[in-house]
């Protein structure tokens, strides 16, 4: 927990995306349907535009901050709310200042518009609390716990993405395949989201892959999906982990896109009991060779075991195929 060298509120700070417009040419408008933007996920999803050449983004917020301790406690004068939109991949920045809805109701509204040319994948939205504290002016006090992203491809307001699994034909397909005709997938993190590519030409694969044989070919197809997605959270991990940005002290930073999410999701199975920043810190402390690296190998197939439900796809195919056993005539 970071600490402060000055008073701070402890009452929350939440964020609400109340409405989404989209401009195109010609200064033409749409006004996204509700189901664009997710409460609960905190996310929206861009993609459900019905045309696809807007231009900008203008978002309607609201923000409640806790109003009764501030006033209460008197350590804070000219308060003001400010809404930040920040994406790693673009370093794409926009700042817009809020306003108070209501007289001492706590309510802070506000808009703010972004540009689709200055992003490639997901922003970030965090409202900050900013307040003269002690004689110096323009202090955090405070600031929402959880960012809001705004994705601008999604076709839905879901915060965990799905891999992209895709079958193609490893002799026939792109020429960076061709290395790898023998296996049965690759998994490519160069992408905006990791793609799992699934080999056609390996014989049986795809019969196992879509469930269409026998139901004892159906249990091996799901215990397979269930390796692919740990081999695939293995990959990703790694990529994610070797393309950290590092401030000029060392201390590394968890990425803007799904390298980020990523790592907030494996860290506590890899390294568990540690706040997230310390876990970032000494995986990338061992991965430099500042410790052993290879000791965190079994965690990280455990945490990726994990998210891939390894285990319980494992458990009940061995039970579904004893199951078939004992259907089985003698």
């Amino acid at each position: 927990m970071r600490a402060y060298p000055y008073p701070r509120p402890t009452g929350e700070v939440t964020a609400r995306v109340t409405a989404v417009r989209l401009r195109g040419p010609g200064d033409s408008r749409e006004q996204l349907d509700s189901k664009a933007h997710s409460v609960v996920d905190q996310v929206v999803a861009l993609g459900m535009a019905e045309r696809a050449d807007w231009r900008t983004a203008r978002l309607s917020l609201g923000v409640t901050v806790p109003v009764r301790e501030l006033d209460r406690k008197g350590h804070w004068s000219d308060v003001a709310v400010v809404a930040v939109l920040t994406e790693g991949a673009t370093n794409a920045r926009t700042v817009s200042r809020l306003q108070p809805a209501a007289e001492a109701s706590g309510e802070w509204v506000g808009e703010i518009e972004l540009d689709r040319d200055d992003h490639l994948d997901r922003a970030s939205l965090v409202v900050y609390v900013v307040a003269t504290v002690g004689g110096v002016s323009g202090r955090i006090i405070a600031c929402t716990e959880r960012e809001w992203l705004i994705d601008m491809t999604a076709d839905a307001p879901r915060r965990d993405r799905e891999l992209d699994v895709t079958a193609v034909s490893f002799a026939r397909g792109a020429e960076w395949l061709r290395d790898f005709r023998d296996a049965p997938w690759v998994v490519d993190t160069s992408g905006r989201i990791p793609a799992v590519r699934l080999n056609s030409d390996f014989e049986g694969l795809m019969r196992l892959v879509e469930a269409e044989g026998t139901k004892t070919e159906k249990v091996f197809g799901r215990l397979l999906m269930a390796q692919v997605c740990a081999d695939a959270w293995v990959a990703v991990f790694h990529t994610a982990i070797g393309d950290l940005e590092i401030e000029d002290d060392g201390t590394p930073l968890f990425p803007a896109d799904w390298r980020g999410a990523v790592l907030r999701e494996m860290l506590p199975d890899v390294l568990p009991g540690r706040s997230e920043e310390d876990a970032l810190r000494e995986v990338h402390r061992r991965r430099i060779g500042e410790g052993s690296w290879t000791d965190l190998q079994p965690r990280i197939q455990y945490a990726a075991a994990r998210r891939a439900e390894v285990p319980k796809e494992l458990a009940d195919s061995v039970r579904d195929i004893a199951r078939l056993d004992q259907e089985t005539p003698a």
